[in-house]
């Protein structure tokens, strides 16, 4: 059984060494229901909107097996919320899911696959590790996005279930280690709503083949 294990929300803004100043990432677990809206967590908060947040970025979703593979491999714990992700999930492969994936949290939430997580100065900073942006990017366990197709509450304990997968297959792995023409073609031709970043690189994957 899929499940959400932790549901996290900004702690506090922390001062950041970063051209906002403050960043939210401090994400922790909460008691309780939460509601989900288009823009994400009921008081939850992205300090730089330009590069986080957004319909398309209203969750952030991490996968308890690809926490355990850090905590082994860094030797120290990952606890929810520590990449800064609204949801803990277990049972579930969070990087083999189909961009355009719908997943089913409970009874009424409704969330669709967007894009992978791209590290960044501010993970980097948050995790003090010498050059965590490409350690975390060349492990591809990036974790993916969601945008909320229909809205709802959200509480530890809520059940997963995937309601729709794209026939073109793309995953969110896939996406993160870059695109083959082949998998650009496909995700493309799928008609279905696809995030900017996702039409982006699939026509920049096309590019490089014809020049």
């Amino acid at each position: 059984m899929s499940v959400v294990t932790a549901v996290c929300r900004v702690d506090q803004l922390l001062r950041d060494s970063g051209v906002i100043g403050v960043t939210a990432i401090d994400k922790r677990p909460v008691e309780g229901p939460v509601r989900v809206r288009p823009l994400g967590l009921h008081a939850d908060v992205q300090a730089d909107r330009k590069h986080h947040g957004g319909e398309d970025q209203a969750v952030y979703a991490y996968a308890e097996e690809d926490a355990a593979y850090f905590a082994a491999v860094l030797d120290r714990p990952i606890p929810p919320g520590l990449f800064g992700e609204n949801l803990r999930t277990e049972g579930i492969d969070v990087t083999g899911a189909v961009i355009g994936e719908r997943w089913r949290i409970g009874e009424t939430l409704l969330l669709e696959v967007t894009i992978p997580r791209t590290p960044c100065g501010t993970f980097a900073r948050r995790m003090r590790i010498d050059r965590w942006v490409k350690r975390f990017a060349e492990e591809n366990r990036p974790g993916a996005y969601f945008r909320v197709v229909k809205s709802g509450p959200v509480s530890a304990g809520d059940t997963i279930v995937v309601e729709q997968r794209p026939e073109h297959g793309v995953t969110i792995g896939q996406m993160a280690a870059g695109l083959t023409p082949e998998q650009a073609t496909a995700v493309l031709a799928s008609g279905d709503h696809l995030p900017p970043k996702v039409v982006r690189e699939a026509t920049l994957a096309l590019q490089r083949t014809t020049a």
